[in-house]
């Protein structure tokens, strides 16, 4: 796999831990259940097989708000599709797979008065709020805020989702395509069928406006060769690269710089914030670029059809203004996986797949944890031998007398090698395993980690020894199993 990242892409170390997300964070069970009990008409039963905690009440809804609020929140509580809000809920990257912690996402707005009249009328929002912690359990609270409540604050972790109900409500959910920049024809870096442009398939010179998804392209093209200023002129937007320098935190950077490093989907940007321009909901808004400093938008002048202005803020200075959520401004994780490979539209979730690749065939979701646990050679005393799982352990081709021998030269500080080393890397979470070990120890603890109870039990099914200890938490596998039954219930 090529180090260099697409035209139009993600950062690679980014396209890796994102295979794992979707690999892992939403397993095809869920899906399937949280679907099944979704089109019976049971809401409450499909947010817990997707590990919604429901904080709300509608009835109580009523009585604060009144009953064309009520109704109208239990209108969305009937289409909330919960796996797939679960599925495109930003992740702590930095920390692995697991859920950006401390977010609440705002699904919908209900009440209140006019954004563009300020009316006096606070509105309330269906939201949900993710873990408190990243190594928390994966589970997530719906609930229903008003305008002030005190979970809104600081607002910088707070995610405007309610012009994208694409992301979370199932009567919307082919409009994620559109969203992409794709239309009747294709998306961008994508052929009719589906099938992805190769490089050479890119435009070299601006291709006009008559292909939209060409013109997509062309854009990521510019951001890619260093042409900041082309880029954006060509998505609509002002941009003067001769700003003073910005105290990034390690030192002067040109703000052309800091902007340049983003994974900026501009197109998408662009559209977002003029579409939040138009319902009054600000005048400026905020690209937060973490250290490398802020990216802020604007309109250039009066008027709705005005240009956007960008211009490059030293870190964290610009926390209070309104921010574009990363879902938008973010290139789509899921198109990249696809691009590159990692995924086939079938593995995205059923309603991703059906929105952007509706000629692939029906998706199926991610796929299970292996039904068959294949044993490994392993160099050990000048041979070859197979070492591998049976009835819960593993095994290695050694008597008895044999493992104690070895257990007795360790005890006596000797070294321990071949397969007497795999069995003590397994079982004490240290020293290098075989390389065909290491994805299933990962396997089984990102399973863990997400609260994956059926995906465990299909590897202990298949003769995984749940003595296996999680290099990165010191715990067993078999330590976690009875968390994840609490977590369950």
């Amino acid at each position: 796999m090529s180090r260099e990242p697409l035209v139009g892409g993600l950062p690679v170390e980014e396209v890796t831990l994102w295979h794992r997300v979707r690999r892992y964070a939403v397993p095809r069970w869920m899906i399937e259940d949280a679907t099944e009990t979704r089109l019976a008409g049971d809401w409450r039963s499909a947010c817990a097989v997707a590990g919604v905690d429901v904080v709300l009440d509608p009835a109580r809804i009523g009585k604060g708000h009144g009953a064309a609020v009520r109704d109208a929140v239990s209108d969305d509580l009937a289409h909330l599709v919960p796996d797939l809000l679960r599925w495109h809920l930003p992740r702590a990257l930095a920390a692995g797979t697991m859920l950006a912690p401390r977010r609440v996402v705002l699904l919908a707005r209900h009440g209140g008065g006019s954004r563009r009249l300020r009316t006096a009328a606070q509105p309330a929002y269906l939201a949900v709020r993710t873990p408190g912690a990243w190594d928390a359990p994966q589970r997530l609270v719906l609930d229903f805020l008003a305008a002030d409540d005190p979970a809104l604050q600081p607002a910088h972790l707070v995610d405007d989702w309610t012009g994208a109900r694409h992301l979370w409500d199932a009567r919307r959910t082919p409009e994620l395509r559109t969203w992409c920049g794709g239309g009747a024809g294709r998306l961008p870096f994508f052929h009719a069928d589906g099938t992805p442009l190769a490089i050479r398939e890119l435009p070299d010179t601006d291709p006009g406006s008559a292909d939209p998804a060409a013109r997509e392209e062309w854009i990521a093209v510019l951001q890619a060769r260093g042409d900041l200023v082309g880029a954006f002129a060509a998505a609509g937007v002002e941009i003067d690269p001769a700003a003073l320098p910005l105290d990034a935190g390690w030192g002067p950077a040109q703000p052309a710089a800091a902007i340049g490093k983003l994974p900026l989907d501009l197109p998408r940007t662009v559209r977002e914030v003029r579409r939040l321009l138009a319902a009054g909901a600000g005048d400026r808004f905020r690209i937060p670029g973490a250290y490398r400093g802020d990216v802020l938008l604007e309109p250039a002048g009066p008027g709705p059809h005005a240009a956007l202005r960008a211009r490059a803020e030293g870190p964290y200075r610009t926390s209070q203004l309104s921010t574009v959520p990363g879902i938008v401004w973010r290139r789509l994780p899921d198109l990249q996986l696809v691009r590159t490979g990692r995924l086939a539209p079938q593995e995205l979730h059923p309603l991703v797949a059906a929105a952007l690749f509706p000629a692939s065939g029906p998706g199926r979701g991610p796929a299970g944890p292996p039904a068959v646990l294949e044993p490994v050679r392993v160099r050990c005393g000048g041979e070859w031998h197979l070492v591998g799982f049976r009835d819960g352990r593993l095994h290695i081709p050694h008597s008895a007398r044999e493992q104690q021998r070895e257990q007795a030269l360790l005890a006596f500080g000797g070294a321990v090698c071949g397969c007497y080393a795999v069995q003590r890397a397994w079982v004490s979470g240290r020293g290098r395993l075989p390389r065909a070990l290491r994805p299933l120890r990962r396997e089984a603890f990102e399973r863990a980690r997400h609260g994956d109870r059926p995906g465990i039990d299909a590897l202990l099914a298949a003769g995984l020894d749940a003595e296996v200890r999680d290099p990165e938490t010191g715990l067993r596998l078999r330590d976690v199993l009875g968390r994840l039954g609490a977590e369950a219930g």
